[in-house]
């Protein structure tokens, strides 16, 4: 079981999403912006770095909201979601795309599975 942490953060009325780089697990889809939980850290603080790393934007008013577990062929996840603020603009460290979307363009971009229950949630209610 590998645990994840991914942010949500919504800004007038869009969501930040990334896209997966060539060569990781699931190569391509995009997502809420996160990873991985390190020995010892907490959710939050996992987040709080993944963020850094990946973005250059640290996090504020971080609130646990939905947690699920999916089993993919090659490995089980239990992901965390946060709802989250942003303190800076996101700038891409390692090349990924980003983007801004509204709920109506979650149907046109390829989340991973373990996004279902999140995605749908949000395209009919506030979090």
């Amino acid at each position: 079981m590998i645990t994840v942490v991914a942010a949500v953060v919504e800004e007038d009325g869009r969501f930040l999403v990334t896209r997966r780089l060539k060569g990781t697990h699931l190569a391509g889809f995009w997502e809420f912006p996160g990873g991985k939980v390190d020995d010892g850290e907490t959710h939050e603080e996992a987040l709080q770095r993944e963020l850094l790393e990946e973005l250059n934007v640290g996090l504020r008013d971080l609130k646990h909201v939905f947690t699920t577990t999916h089993a993919y062929p090659e490995r089980t996840v239990q992901l965390h979601f946060f709802r989250a603020a942003l303190t800076g603009v996101p700038q891409p460290a390692l090349g990924q795309d980003v983007r801004w979307v509204s709920r109506d363009d979650f149907a046109a971009l390829e989340f991973p599975a373990a996004d279902t229950e999140l995605l749908d949630h949000l395209a009919h209610s506030r979090l």
